[in-house]
């Protein structure tokens, strides 16, 4: 006999901007265009090209069961997103509801966490623009200039701020654009791939799916298993995109969740089949075109593109295509990584916690103006700044995001577990979608965080390492280094804003939109 229904504490009354509509353009968004975003930002291409050789170095043939395996902290975590946007469907995801369930301390960090891991990320979608965008055009040896790449880097975020700046809809149209040509030529990479396997006229290394490649008993160790999902997890990140457009969506306390839980399902579909392709064709051999390459590990599928496709005619249209579909993975992501950070920060501005200025809409065309442009100049500041110290601390910089993304997804599950912990035992639909899946969600990436701090403290892991200037003078591993660097930051920033203007900080919590206030 299920319990009699209680409702989540009583809230505080709803006050200020951020409490009713901040201004944004409500309606704009269905739920294709919503999957869409979601899709968009994890940067399907991207993430697999820079990610697959990575994973495919710890584990070998288990590859694709990892793609599994990471794959369920992300559905689990979805599914909590779900149930706090039906609560609150408000755009500061991770930063409001944090604050609803912990405090205004735990949901500023929160709302912290999704800025400084899309600030970190866009660095390296920068360079990734430039230096495809020259090879798309045969300019091989401008790709490998630093400077010019940067240069082009650098106009490449300002093109997708203002189209950020310009308006959503603009945004989601130019998304589906980009994802279809991703998601189309992923398709005829893999096809070509098995064709060609099972056809016999693959390479000598090549060999056809097999079913122990998805038993995760065959990985070497415990610690292999760990280390490789947590570069796993880095490939679904994203989806959270479709949420924090919620305000900007139809039926915005139903669709954008919809639209992250639909959205890491296609990802895991289009990852397994591009990753069982890939290694089918190209084995996991660390000389050629095996995927365990070291040379190849920073992009396996444009690699493999002329083994694929071939050199001449059509093959090498496919090739071309191949590196179009990396550079637009990475336009693509560019864009809807703006999105979030702005709608987080114009959030976080409403509920006081942020200067007011960041709160301002712009009256046409109806999206952030401050928290846009913002978030467009602090990531040029940051992949200039970068680049100019070292590629290999940029390098190490993109490794730290796995910390934050670990940090503030979790910490969303966890908030979901809290805020509706008094009707948990109300049906076991309550239990499960409000309980125990973000929960358990939420613990893995704890898990994944803790042992990703001390895989990464390592001073031989990474491109770089640090020499602590106090007593014992530790070695740290420069991912480490910049990812709990970033975390401390903010809580110094935190702490700097909390001197200045404490009133967001006297609150028990913030306050709740009047739309869904019983959290039902």
């Amino acid at each position: 006999m299920s319990s009699p229904s209680v409702p989540p504490p009583a809230p505080l009354p709803p006050q200020g901007p951020g409490t009713t509509d901040k201004g944004l353009k409500g309606g704009a968004l269905g739920l294709f265009s919503s999957t869409v975003i979601g899709l968009a930002s994890t940067a399907p291409a991207y993430s697999l090209a820079a990610t697959l050789g990575v994973i495919v170095g710890i584990v070998g043939f288990q590859s694709p069961i990892v793609i599994v395996l990471a794959f369920i902290p992300m559905f689990l975590i979805a599914y909590g997103y779900k149930e706090l946007n039906r609560a609150d469907p408000d755009c500061g995801t991770t930063f409001t509801w944090a604050a609803r369930a912990f405090g205004p301390r735990t949901g500023w960090l929160g709302g912290w966490g999704i800025v400084a891991a899309d600030i970190i990320v866009m660095a390296n979608l920068a360079q990734i623009a430039g230096a495809y965008g020259f090879q798309l055009v045969g300019a091989d040896g401008l790709a490998e200039d630093t400077f010019w790449v940067t240069v082009v880097g650098v106009l490449w975020i300002a093109v997708m701020t203002l189209i950020c700046y310009i308006g959503i809809e603009l945004s989601a149209s130019l998304q589906k654009v980009l994802l279809t040509i991703e998601i189309v030529v992923l398709c005829l990479l893999a096809v070509t791939a098995l064709v060609k396997v099972y056809g016999g006229t693959a390479p000598d290394v090549s060999s056809e799916i097999s079913w122990s490649w998805f038993n995760p008993f065959e990985i070497n160790s415990f610690d292999d298993l760990t280390k490789s999902i947590l570069a796993g997890v880095f490939i679904y990140w994203g989806w959270d995109t479709a949420v924090s457009v919620n305000e900007e969506t139809v039926d915005r306390d139903r669709t954008p969740g919809r639209a992250a839980v639909i959205s890491t399902v296609i990802l895991l579909l289009v990852y397994l089949m591009v990753t069982t392709s890939a290694q089918a064709f190209a084995g996991v051999g660390e000389d050629g075109i095996g995927l365990g390459n070291p040379d190849n590990s920073g992009d396996v599928l444009s690699s493999l593109g002329a083994e694929v496709f071939g050199t001449g005619g059509w093959g090498e249209v496919a090739t071309k295509l191949l590196i179009l579909m990396v550079l637009t993975s990475a336009a693509a992501s560019t864009q809807t990584t703006i999105l979030p950070t702005a709608r987080t920060t114009l959030s976080m501005a409403s509920f006081k916690a942020l200067p007011g200025h960041f709160a301002r809409i712009h009256p046409r065309f109806l999206t952030p103006t401050w928290s846009t442009v913002g978030m467009g100049l602090a990531s040029i500041a940051f992949y200039v700044m970068l680049t100019q110290v070292s590629e290999d601390v940029l390098a190490d910089s993109i490794g730290s995001v796995g910390l934050m993304i670990a940090f503030y997804y979790g910490l969303t599950g966890f908030a979901c577990v809290w805020y509706y912990r008094k009707v948990l035992t109300r049906s076991p639909r309550d239990l499960w979608t409000r309980g125990i899946m973000p929960g358990l969600g939420g613990a893995l990436l704890l898990y994944f965080f803790l042992n990703a701090c001390v895989v990464y403290s390592a001073a031989d892991y990474g491109s770089t390492s640090w020499t602590l200037p106090f007593p014992p003078h530790w070695q740290l591993g420069g991912v480490f280094v910049t990812g709990v660097g970033a975390l401390l930051l903010g809580a110094v920033l935190m702490l700097l804003y909390g001197a200045f203007r404490p009133s967001y900080f006297r609150k028990e919590t913030i306050p709740v939109s009047s739309h869904h206030q019983d959290g039902h």
